[in-house]
């Protein structure tokens, strides 16, 4: 279950400035001793390091992100038969306050490195490289949210430990794919299982089939364009998959007890004179 308190104490992290950097070690490079000022990403690409952190070591291969706390003493001793290159994120709180950090107690050291923690480091080189200072509210901000998205992903991961990786592969495909005119056989196919097996797997795992998922997946999508979009109801049909407007208006009316119109009126403050139907 998602742990909202403490998603929201991390929302609320009092940062004050965010650094972040690149840097490629030589083979057995060393760095430290030195005791941790902040919170620390090391997005770890190339190589690996042993990270000794109060005298206990830790292994980060290429391919995973590790965090890392204020106040420990810590020395990174970098691989003996190639180069390392690693890029960090260091958030700078304003007082260590207990509540905030000890949402981060518990957290695993190190998970393998998202999309969306590159784009955040990316984000964050880019804009420092173009003049941004490490007090910019902007920088402080991405700062905070990639040291929420690391704990968002070590809760997700969590959740999805006890699932088969062929679940996990085909809702990553659903998630992609959705718009596709994506059938079970395809899907079974594409994470190598037998449509009966596969379907029992799923089953288990999400209590419903991939295909009643897909298509829940679709009604997601869907009420989000009518939402947040001017597209017309036969263009949001047709962007996430449905062959018809009919078929998508009578799943939506199945699923809100609206037709896309009446939901989209209900479900947004602004004026629809621009909008298609």
């Amino acid at each position: 279950m998602k742990d909202r308190a403490a998603e929201h104490r991390l929302s609320r992290l009092p940062v004050t400035e965010t650094h972040a950097g690149t840097v490629v070690y030589s083979p057995g490079g060393t760095y430290g001793p030195r005791v941790q000022q902040d919170l620390q990403l090391v997005l770890l690409h190339t190589g690996s390091a042993t990270i000794e952190i109060d005298g206990r070591r830790h292994l980060l291969q290429g391919g995973g992100v590790a965090l890392l706390k204020p106040g420990c003493q810590e020395h990174f001793a970098f691989s003996e038969i190639g180069e390392t290159w690693h890029r960090w994120i260091a958030v700078t709180i304003e007082r260590e306050d207990p509540a905030e950090l000890q949402s981060l107690e518990g957290l695993p050291f190190s998970i393998p490195i998202s999309d969306q923690m590159n784009t955040i480091t990316d984000m964050l080189l880019t804009l420092m490289n173009s003049g941004s200072t490490p007090a910019d509210e902007l920088i402080k901000s991405l700062g905070r949210s990639a040291i929420l998205l690391y704990a968002t992903e070590c809760e997700r991961r969590q959740t999805n430990i006890s699932k088969h990786p062929a679940v996990l592969q085909a809702k990553d495909i659903i998630h992609h794919d959705y718009a596709d005119d994506l059938c079970l056989e395809d899907l079974a196919k594409r994470v190598y299982k037998t449509p009966e097996h596969f379907i029992r797997l799923f089953r288990r795992d999400e209590g419903v089939t991939p295909i009643q998922y897909l298509w829940q997946y679709r009604v997601k999508q869907g009420l989000a364009l009518l939402r947040n979009t001017g597209l017309s109801i036969g263009e949001v049909a047709d962007q996430v998959g449905f062959k018809t407007s009919y078929h998508f208006a009578r799943t939506i009316k199945r699923h809100t007890g609206k037709t896309p119109t009446e939901y989209r009126i209900a479900s947004s403050p602004v004026s629809f004179t621009n909008y298609r139907k």
